[in-house]
């Protein structure tokens, strides 16, 4: 029986390491797609701004207050610690001039 407990053991051991995998996984998967989001926030503020000054005009408040608050939004979240591992998910991506 000693050895079937320490094969419950080590099958017990190896589905935690694997599930920690997983969850580190999609940690950092979730960190990337908020990162892509507020990424995805900055193009649309900097097109509105290049494609009003391009046609010889400004950026009419409304468009740039709603496109600046998405950008923060998905900034402030992006920014967030995530738990997750000691490495840090967020370290891989640079943070937006602020």
């Amino acid at each position: 029986m000693a050895l079937l407990d320490r094969l419950k053991q080590e099958l017990d051991r190896a589905g935690k390491v694997a599930q920690d995998a997983f969850d580190d996984g999609k940690t950092r998967l979730e960190a990337f797609r908020t990162r892509q989001l507020a990424d995805k926030s900055a193009q649309s503020l900097g097109y509105a701004v290049f494609r009003a000054k391009k046609s010889g005009r400004e950026l009419d408040a409304a468009t740039y207050d709603r496109l600046a608050a998405t950008l923060e939004t998905h900034d402030s979240e992006a920014a967030r610690p995530t738990g997750g591992s000691a490495s840090g998910a967020s370290d891989t991506y640079p943070r937006s001039p602020s």
